[in-house]
């Protein structure tokens, strides 16, 4: 599995990254046929507990993702084999606003909707490219 690269640096731990850092934005491009997808991922999950016995208070539990080994959300990105994919962090983000506006941006700037070598087919889960062609 190939790991994440940041001008030319390879990440392997959160050590490498900036102070603060909660995620960042990526692309991983396939290597042979250059189709590639952008998205964010964050370094950290929150998932809440139910409360202890005898409390009631819920409990809130945060703990590391799998930002190692991920590979994208989309399912066709999944499948690539990880032979044949170069991963890319484009920016670290410190707040969750942070991730949406520059994943959103990066989106933009390689006009992922009209780029037939990208897998995204939406923005925001609003722009879709679907409704974009004529």
């Amino acid at each position: 599995m190939p790991t994440w690269k940041y001008e030319g640096k390879l990440i392997t731990e959160i050590s490498d990254m900036p102070e603060d850092t909660i995620g960042f934005i990526y692309k991983i491009r396939k290597k042979i046929t250059g189709e590639f997808y952008i998205g964010r991922k964050s370094l950290y999950s929150h998932r809440t507990l139910p409360p202890l016995k005898g409390t009631k208070r819920k409990r809130k539990v945060v703990k590391e993702s799998n930002w190692k080994d991920y590979q994208s959300s989309h399912a066709e990105v999944k499948k690539w084999d990880g032979d044949d994919i170069e991963k890319f962090i484009l920016r670290f983000c410190k707040t969750k606003k942070a991730l949406t506006y520059y994943e959103l941006e990066e989106q933009i700037k390689h006009d992922v909707l009209y780029e037939s070598h990208c897998f995204n087919d939406n923005i925001l889960g609003k722009f879709f490219r679907k409704d974009l062609e004529e």
